[in-house]
């Protein structure tokens, strides 16, 4: 036979022998980091529940989920071990980020903005969204469509 012929099946073998190779490794990863939890670290399930480890078994995991509430999980539905900073930044919302104590947040609109509207609704103390008395545009839109209605111009004016 010809190397040629014999080509695709040898790179056919070299493929899959390193896609096992590769798969064997991520498998001893997750076995290794299963291995590694403690009562009192932080993981995620498969699931995608975070909870704190309270007692590691052979093949089991007992997990407390919230205060009281224990949950029994197979060590291969861990997805996670994660790190303690970590785990308090998603489950308790504990961000080390530091905010500028020098930023000044305004309380109305009037300072970002030159709109002299908001220049009066802050002499006055609240803002007018209803439509300004006097154009006749919108008293003929205002008539039109209480007629559709089948309302009376009386009607109209009582509300």
């Amino acid at each position: 036979m010809d190397i040629l012929t014999l080509l695709p099946f040898i790179v056919l073998i070299g493929a899959m022998f390193l896609m096992t190779r590769s798969a064997k490794k991520k498998q001893q990863a997750a076995a290794q980091m299963r291995d590694q939890m403690q009562p009192g670290t932080g993981v995620r399930t498969i699931g995608g529940l975070y909870a704190t480890v309270k007692e590691v078994n052979d093949d089991t995991v007992l997990l407390e989920a919230a205060p009281g509430v224990h949950l029994v999980f197979a060590k291969n539905a861990i997805g996670a071990v994660l790190a303690d900073d970590e785990y308090n930044r998603i489950v308790h919302g504990d961000d080390d980020v530091k905010t500028d104590d020098a930023t000044v947040v305004p309380d109305d609109v009037s300072s970002l903005s030159g709109d002299t509207a908001a220049d009066e609704a802050t002499d006055t103390g609240k803002i007018d969204l209803g439509k300004k008395a006097g154009t006749d545009a919108d008293d003929a839109e205002a008539k039109d469509a209480d007629a559709k209605d089948g309302k009376t111009d009386g009607e109209a004016d009582a509300k």
